[in-house]
């Protein structure tokens, strides 16, 4: 893209020797030319024209091209329009075109060309402080500035930043999120400011509008300022595409980044720059420039090509429900399941804020709502690979996070060793099974402080299933005691997994939250068979 760059110090033009100490270099290398790229402020065009005229008072070839493209004043100012991110476009054409063998006067022409054919402008919830400096001008909690400049100077209109009922999902927050109250303030949502940026750029009554019709090629730059971050860019990004579509707008390519930016203002530009197929082709073309986006080759755009997600497998369809005392029993456990994870939604709240981040009731819950709503609307299969496959496939759509996968390992893995056997062995080998998966995939093991403890103390003692004439409830008796004094005795454990891995063991006075759930349920369990 650019063979040299020339920097001064914070928002100052650098000065006339650094600029013709660049040249020389250049031309000391062999350059057929130089073109200077300046954006159109006073400072630059003093100093870079200056290094001009004593560059060629020096015999060399140099031209100059001064980018404005400022789309914030509605009235001309002599100064002309401000050079902003749409200077970065003019570098990579430029570049593109001299690496293409193209003559200095023709990369001149055609990147004038393509200068007149811009407009940028800035929105931004906050100033910016150069360091050491206050900030460079003031914005209230609810105001937004609408086409300020690059070097911290104030906008051409201040907006206030509310507009929704709500603060909506798709909006640009204030800069000072984290000492607001959730309610303080309602943003404007992406959406609308974006609409409001393009109804600017593109009014016929601003002198400095960039006149855009319907079937007009563009390429779109969505540059940070400096304060946003890659997911509120992208929402920016998104609104941006959508709201040139519902113009006839083709948004042939689109740049997503941080590409000129104003310290840590906490805002973005948007750069429309008109385009036909050459112009594309050069800012296709390749470049070492490292911080150049990897660009898709294609159009940016909000339509999403749907694709119908494909149909189970013959050996995952949905079984067929059954009837008769076997799926009352399942029905019955079941409920017995939900009831008590629903009773200890809060106890498994409070003990996941000390190691966790405190909702592991709340996910507990939606599963057992999950498997409330499944039973309501069919009767559970009585087949125990079914039933566990079944609640295993539920589990992993509904309840989320971490624990639904470690359900979701147990219980297909679990289901395996009963598809063609009933008999007391048959559980203790699935309980193996179900375990062997968690530990296989989650990494975790007994003594870890997790839900392993009281999984894998339950099933030592369910291995007496594997005796002939084994009574079963007293063996499950003894399983369930097991797998409670397990969890208590996770709070004498250092984690060795899980997000309570991170926290200082002297913090973990209370069991393990995923642990005292499994022992909840394996009770919950014995209880609806012994009723």
């Amino acid at each position: 893209m650019l063979t040299g760059v020339v920097a001064g110090a914070v928002f100052t033009s650098p000065a006339v020797g650094s600029i013709l100490a660049a040249i020389r270099t250049v031309a000391q290398a062999g350059a057929a030319g130089t073109l200077l790229i300046v954006k159109n402020y006073t400072g630059d065009r003093l100093n870079f024209g200056l290094a001009l005229e004593r560059a060629r008072a020096e015999g060399a070839d140099v031209r100059m091209v001064v980018v404005g493209d400022d789309s914030a004043f509605t009235t001309l100012k002599k100064a002309g329009r401000r050079g902003l991110c749409g200077t970065v476009l003019i570098h990579k054409v430029a570049g593109a075109l001299a690496e293409a063998g193209a003559s200095l006067n023709e990369v001149v022409e055609k990147v004038s060309a393509a200068a007149k054919a811009m407009g940028t402008l800035g929105l931004s919830l906050s100033p910016c402080s150069v360091p050491g400096s206050k900030p460079t001008f003031q914005l209230a909690d609810d105001e937004m500035e609408l086409g300020l400049g690059i070097h911290g100077e104030a906008g051409v209109r201040r907006m206030k930043a509310s507009g929704a009922p709500a603060v909506p999902s798709r909006s640009l927050r204030p800069p000072t999120l984290p000492s607001w109250p959730p309610h303080a303030l309602q943003m404007l949502p992406a959406d609308e400011a974006v609409e409001t940026m393009l109804a600017h750029m593109t009014d016929p009554s601003n002198a400095s509008h960039l006149p855009l019709s319907p079937g007009a090629s563009v390429v779109l730059v969505v540059n940070n300022l400096g304060g946003l971050s890659c997911l509120e860019l992208g929402i920016v990004a998104g609104a941006a595409v959508r709201r040139l579509e519902s113009r006839g707008i083709q948004v042939v390519r689109a740049l997503v980044g941080s590409f000129m930016t104003a310290l840590e203002m906490a805002g973005v530009s948007l750069t429309l720059m008109l385009v036909n197929e050459e112009l594309v082709g050069l800012i296709d073309a390749e470049t070492t420039a490292m911080a150049w986006p990897n660009l898709a080759a294609a159009p940016a755009t909000s339509h999403r090509q749907e694709i119908p997600a494909p149909k189970e497998g013959p050996g995952t369809a949905q079984c067929e429900t059954s009837t008769g005392p076997d799926a009352a029993r399942v029905q019955l456990v079941l409920e017995r399941v939900c009831g008590a994870l629903l009773n200890m939604q809060d106890k498994l709240n409070e003990l996941d804020r000390a190691a966790g981040d405190g909702d592991c009731g709340h996910t507990h819950a939606r599963a057992a709502r999950a498997i409330q709503e499944w039973v309501r609307a069919r009767p559970p299969p009585a087949a125990p690979a079914h039933l566990l496959s079944s609640l295993a496939n539920l589990l992993l759509e509904k309840m989320g996070g971490s624990s639904g996968v470690l359900y979701g390992l147990f219980l297909t893995a679990a289901s395996q060793p009963l598809l063609n056997r009933n008999d007391l062995p048959a559980w203790a080998d699935a309980m193996d099974a179900g375990i062997e998966a968690m530990q296989r995939y989650g990494g975790a093991a007994p003594g870890d402080r997790t839900m392993l403890d009281s999984l894998c103390a339950a099933a030592q003692a369910l291995h007496a299933l594997r005796s002939p004439g084994t009574d079963m409830l007293p063996v499950l008796v003894a399983a369930v005691q097991s797998a409670e004094a397990a969890a208590e005795a996770t709070k004498h454990m250092e984690a060795g997994a899980g997000r309570a891995s991170y926290i200082s063991s002297s913090q973990l006075l209370q069991p393990d939250p995923g642990a005292v759930a499994v022992a909840g349920v394996l009770r919950a369990v014995l209880e609806g068979l012994q009723s």
